[in-house]
């Protein structure tokens, strides 16, 4: 297996961008003015904020589906702790897990809500730059340098996106540029013999145009924390670069472009020299390659306003499961057009999208497929008064390999004083492919071919109450999903296992409550997550707890931060108990405190962090081995990764900004 898929030119040509980002930082500073005290008060940021994922343009206030909006300001958090990826930054959103599918490469998925994480769609802008179904590793793929917000819809939102939407959307918004030129860089360690450095450089707008340009190097190598010569922590080198276009027209139309590169390779399994109990190496590793563009519009015409959105991604993967080689190539291409408008209280919108997702595996070729899903969709918001909007959407798709598929979403927004109710109800569907938590971990070269399967369909429902006055917030969330014909892996003779539908139904209701309290510079926030998920068994007869889906969550965050100061924080998050799925050891996991605490001090345009996670060095092997006594019928060498698997970790650097006002 290569070292890597990229060819050697393609790294340099990355290297040498971000090394004409570090160029540009070190020129002199104009002066600047001063930012404005972001401690302002808490209603005036609500107002800021609109919202892109719901294709409306609204504030978040004036929204009738909920929206979760996860700000710079802590994504600026997050970034000193996760530099290399977004993983940490949505996992601590309420109901919002990060779940581990492969812990011999670190891989990971999005769970929204108890439901898998197959169902959430991960966009970038709108766009799905990360396929149609994202990969596992996508996530870990993904920094945070150039995020200007993320927005997080839970529930069926295939209505508004298709099939990839069952579960939710998690919609990255790109940083768009300032009124002053823009660079920032940072380095990175970590106790785990970690690195990471990312630079940001932005223009401001002259005339009509403006850009920015993002790059990152990041790697981390193999560590063995409890010495079994099995990597809990896996090794990997990943280069990214995104230059990006903006364009403002005079008459109110806006566009931007979007082109990425991102190479990595990433390995795990045994550690060199050491075997897996059946005395062979078991070295499981792949290599990245992707590359995407994008583009998005909007154009008054008429009374209204023509939305464009265009997108192309490939990704190739060499993948090694022991003595198994895998090749293969994922590929999407999207294209959408979308006419709005507002006629007194009501805004509309209707338009046709087509999306197409192509697997090639140059090993498996009785997997390939090419899927392609035109559909059409329209949305209405009405205002019935002041306090009360209706809003609904549907989409028809029309799946290749699925057929017809129609996808409703109804919501109401209320506000009296200072209250703020919501209620939704949606349904949606998923198309199968071959790729579930377990194939994703262990490839294709033990699964079945795919035959008979269904798609996959849910209704979900939520219903959310808020409160806010002065420096206190409050919500409170009831949320419920059923789930009919979820696809499954099973055993089907040695080695072998073949995907079906099970019959019945996946059941999970919920709860989320958040009470947050802002006096500056001071900000608690307090949450709690209750999850009830059933499914049921392979037969189809009886029930169980859907595994690794803990049904209490809780967590507590203290953050002082001054302007052009720093900030101090404390982090206490608590996950229960979990239901496990073939552990030889345990049939529960046991509950466990992950505890972090963060520093940051800014000396004018330098800023010193220091983070600490884990501080009770909670790990799942500390309770049991990852390393299962025998390799699994599905081809898995470890247990599932219920926790934690890094333990204690401390990382540090420094960050450098010129401009935009430092």
């Amino acid at each position: 297996m290569s070292s890597s898929i990229v060819s050697l030119r393609g790294r340099h040509l990355i290297l040498a961008a971000v090394a004409a980002l570090l160029s540009a930082a070190a020129a002199p500073a104009s002066a600047q003015e001063t930012h404005d005290d972001h401690h302002h008060d808490e209603a005036t940021e609500v107002e800021d904020v609109i919202v892109q994922a719901t294709r409306s343009g609204r504030r978040i206030q004036d929204e009738p589906i909920r929206v979760e909006v996860i700000g710079r300001e802590e994504i600026e958090e997050k970034l000193l702790m996760t530099p290399g990826n977004i993983a940490m930054l949505v996992n601590e959103t309420g109901g919002v897990r990060v779940q581990t599918t492969s812990p011999a490469l670190g891989a990971a998925n999005i769970r929204m809500q108890g439901m898998s994480g197959r169902y959430t769609q991960l966009l970038a802008d709108g766009l799905p730059l990360y396929g149609g179904q994202a990969s596992s590793l996508g996530v870990l793929q993904i920094p945070p340098t150039d995020l200007g917000q993320v927005e997080v819809i839970k529930g069926a939102a295939s209505a508004l996106y298709g099939p990839s939407a069952l579960g939710g959307v998690i919609n990255l918004v790109s940083r768009r540029p300032g009124d002053e030129a823009e660079t920032e860089i940072l380095a990175n360690i970590t106790s785990r013999d970690g690195q990471d450095l990312t630079a940001y450089a932005s223009a401001p707008f002259k005339g009509a145009w403006g850009q920015s340009l993002v790059g990152g190097y990041h790697r981390q190598s193999r560590q063995d924390l409890d010495g079994d010569g099995w990597s809990d922590i896996a090794a990997y080198e990943r280069w990214s670069l995104r230059p990006r276009l903006f364009w403002q027209g005079e008459n109110g139309g806006e566009a931007f472009v979007t082109l990425g590169a991102m190479t990595e390779t990433r390995s795990g399994g045994t550690e060199p020299g050491r075997t897996a109990p059946d005395g062979r190496p078991f070295v499981q590793a792949q290599d990245t390659d992707r590359f995407d563009a994008g583009l998005v519009a909007s154009l008054p015409a008429g009374p209204g306003t023509l939305h464009l959105r265009a997108s192309a991604m490939t990704q190739a993967h060499d993948h090694q499961f022991g003595d198994v080689f895998e090749k293969d190539r994922h590929d999407t291409g999207f294209l959408e057009a979308a006419y709005g408008s507002e006629v007194g209280t009501t805004t509309w919108l209707v338009g046709a999208a087509v999306q197409v997702d192509g697997y090639d595996s140059k090993t498996f070729s009785d997997f390939d497929y090419t899927h392609t899903v035109p559909g059409v969709f329209a949305q209405v918001e009405h205002e019935l008064s002041p306090d009360l909007t209706l809003a609904g959407s549907a989409r028809f798709d029309h799946h290749s390999e699925y057929g017809g598929q129609f996808s409703p979403r109804l919501s109401v927004l209320y506000r009296p004083g200072r209250w703020t109710v919501r209620a939704s109800a949606g349904q949606g569907f998923f198309a199968p492919t071959p790729f579930v938590d377990v194939t994703e971990a262990t490839g294709l070269s033990r699964l079945e071919p795919l035959d008979g399967l269904k798609e996959e369909v849910a209704r979900t429902a939520s219903l959310d109450v808020g409160y806010r006055q002065g420096p206190i917030e409050a919500n409170l969330t009831l949320f419920g999903s059923d789930l009919d014909d979820a696809v499954r892996a099973v055993d089907d003779g040695p080695d072998r296992i073949r995907l079906i539908n099970v019959d019945g139904v996946t059941r999970t209701r919920g709860l989320e409550a958040l009470l947050r309290y802002r006096h500056a510079p001071f900000t608690l926030t307090g949450s709690y997550v209750f999850v009830d998920a059933t499914e049921p068994e392979n037969d189809g007869l009886s029930r169980r707890d859907t595994p690794v889906t803990p049904r209490h969550t809780a967590g507590f965050v203290a953050m002082w931060e001054e302007h052009d100061k720093g900030r101090l924080g404390l982090e206490i998050y608590y996950t229960g108990k979990q239901a496990l799925e073939d552990n030889p050891w345990r049939s529960e996991s046991p509950s466990y405190l992950e505890v972090g605490l963060l520093g940051e001090i800014i000396l004018g345009r330098y800023s010193l962090f220091l983070n600490a996670e884990n501080l009770l060095d909670e790990r799942v092997t500390k309770h049991h081995p990852l390393l299962l006594p025998q390799r699994a019928n599905d081809g898995r060498w470890t247990t599932e990764a219920w926790g934690p698997t890094d333990g204690f970790t401390v990382n540090g650097g420094v960050r450098i900004r010129f401009g935009g006002g430092h």
